[in-house]
């Protein structure tokens, strides 16, 4: 089956770089595939656009510019907030630290430095800004089931219990 932009199941295999370098800042080779429906906003769009119109077995590299991928560095991203509020913390320049959003979500910053009275954080995604480099297989393209499709989720809402099985004949699980 040939990849599409809408409803459609991929498992890949993939490695990334920074454009432009050797080193490998994410790849799944040799782990669990990266398994995703097209058209819910799974992925990086840059990514799951270029992979639309290939097909099982196929493998290829794909360039993805900053702002189709983790977009551009945004400055008002950056903060200083008060030491005090990073009390209990063993604070190291270049650190990742997950807390919670004003909606409940969880927030990634990287802290680019401090003192003795102020954090410097950096909102922004670590990849904000870079343009990447993704060498990628396609494990598996099919059609996603009805249950896929309405719960936004590979397997559907029951997980490995697939209900229905559409019209692409099978849904693909294995029971």
């Amino acid at each position: 089956m040939t990849i599409t932009n809408e409803n459609c199941v991929v498992a890949i295999e993939y490695e990334v770089k920074e454009a432009g370098t050797t080193e490998v800042v994410d790849s799944n080779k040799g782990a669990e595939p990266l398994e995703f429906i097209t058209g819910k906003g799974h992925i990086i769009p840059g990514l799951e656009n270029a992979l639309a119109g290939m097909a099982k077995g196929e493998s290829g590299d794909i360039m993805v510019s900053a702002a189709d991928a983790y977009g551009e560095v945004n400055e008002e991203a950056k903060q200083v907030l008060p030491v005090d509020q990073f009390e209990g913390v063993d604070l190291k320049e270049g650190m990742t630290l997950y807390g919670q959003g004003e909606n409940g979500e969880t927030v990634q910053v990287t802290v680019t430095s401090f003192d003795d009275k102020e954090v410097n954080v950096d909102f922004n995604h670590p990849l904000a800004g870079k343009d990447l480099m993704f060498s990628v297989t396609v494990l598996d393209a099919r059609e996603a089931t009805e249950d896929e499709v309405a719960s936004g989720q590979v397997g559907g809402a029951q997980g490995e219990n697939c209900g229905s099985h559409g019209e692409g004949g099978g849904c693909g699980c294995s029971h």
